[in-house]
């Protein structure tokens, strides 16, 4: 099979090399000028999700498993979430409820016991916290009349 190659090879390099006319050239030329621009043109006239899958594609093509591993971590994530959604419910319903009165009575006990360390033979109420209101400086009003 080499030896019909070779006698093949010979007998192309045997035959003389054609000039293409030069009219061909322009028209090929001007052809794929067109085609170009043509191609170009088409591109903007793609809707806009085929175009955004084509750019997340060439994101994701180099390492495609590895992108479906994350995703499939986002996806146990995501049922973990919300498999434990109800539970906080469950948990704010528990302690809605008052506190029991011994509970109480022993909180009592270890403030009054906090009081008598710190010094102070009564606890202290906390007074009730002033509202701050910004008002107008005059010097602001300066800068702008100046």
């Amino acid at each position: 099979m080499n030896d019909e190659i070779e006698q093949f090879e010979r007998r192309l390099q045997a035959q003389p090399v054609k000039k293409i006319p030069a009219g061909w050239r322009t028209e090929i030329l001007t052809a794929a000028m067109s085609q170009a621009s043509s191609a170009g043109s088409r591109v903007q006239e793609l809707p806009w999700h085929s175009i955004v899958v084509a750019r997340l594609s060439s994101i994701f093509w180099p390492h495609p498993k590895a992108w479906a591993g994350l995703a499939a971590v986002w996806v146990c994530i995501l049922l973990l979430n919300f498999s434990n959604h109800e539970r906080p419910h469950f948990i704010a319903e528990k302690t809605s409820s008052a506190p029991p009165p011994e509970m109480v009575a022993e909180l009592k006990q270890q403030r009054l016991m906090f009081a008598e360390l710190i010094g102070a033979t009564e606890p202290r109420v906390a007074g009730r916290q002033k509202n701050y209101s910004p008002k107008p400086q005059s010097k602001r009003m300066e800068i702008f009349t100046v």
